[in-house]
């Protein structure tokens, strides 16, 4: 789909829109990251500017990084990091939800307006959120407010993993994200669990560990 169609998408929704997805559920190291993006004005120039405006994931890092400052720029948005220790007391879906909700309450509170729908990307609605809101499969390729806020939670997720992999660069994160790829597996083999991994998310290779002995 075009941006044209992604914005098309939201317009047809007939009602204010935010929309909201989440980066890092996958991960088995550092925090998940949830943002929520609301445009109060759209024109030609703005969707001809987010020209390639799509799912993060299916965009380069370069091509990410070049959507990111026109987004945050031209929408009311908030982004909204749970760290480790709550997403193991928690898990991973309930801390994804809690920082949609939060990202979406903030957004919803800096523009001061009512009659917002918002728009969830996946198959579930946000747990105790007090406004109408719909859950779109695949959303951050239908709406453009989801694929905005998927833009701003993938790139600030990728740049705090920067961020870690300096202070724990055994691990490659500024390369695989935190993603437990074959040499990340083999960094925590040697080098152990940080304090910025997901334990939960490793049992069962620590179960299968213990079968060899």
């Amino acid at each position: 789909m075009s941006a044209h169609d992604l914005f098309e998408f939201d317009k047809k929704q007939n009602e204010l829109i935010i929309g909201t997805d989440e980066a890092g559920r996958g991960p088995a190291a550092g925090g998940v990251f949830a943002s929520a993006v609301y445009f109060p004005q759209t024109n030609p120039e703005l969707i001809d500017a987010l020209a390639i405006l799509n799912d993060s994931k299916k965009l380069t890092s370069p091509k990410r990084e070049s959507l990111y400052d026109i987004i945050k720029n031209n929408t009311i948005n908030s982004t909204v990091c749970i760290e480790v220790e709550e997403i193991e007391e928690i898990n991973i879906l309930n801390a994804s939800l809690k920082a949609m909700k939060l990202a979406c309450e903030n957004v919803t509170q800096a523009a001061e307006k009512n009659g917002f729908l918002t728009l969830v990307d996946g198959n579930r609605l946000i747990k105790n959120y007090t406004h109408p809101q719909k859950y779109i499969i695949k959303g951050d390729s239908k709406s453009a407010a989801i694929a905005a806020a998927s833009i701003l939670a993938k790139v600030t997720r990728d740049r705090y993993m920067t961020e870690l992999d300096k202070i724990c660069p055994q691990y490659g994160w500024a390369n695989n994200a935190g993603y437990l790829t074959k040499a990340h597996m083999e960094a925590i083999d040697k080098y152990g669990l940080s304090k910025y991994h997901r334990p939960s998310f490793l049992k069962k290779h620590f179960e299968k560990q213990l079968q060899l002995f």
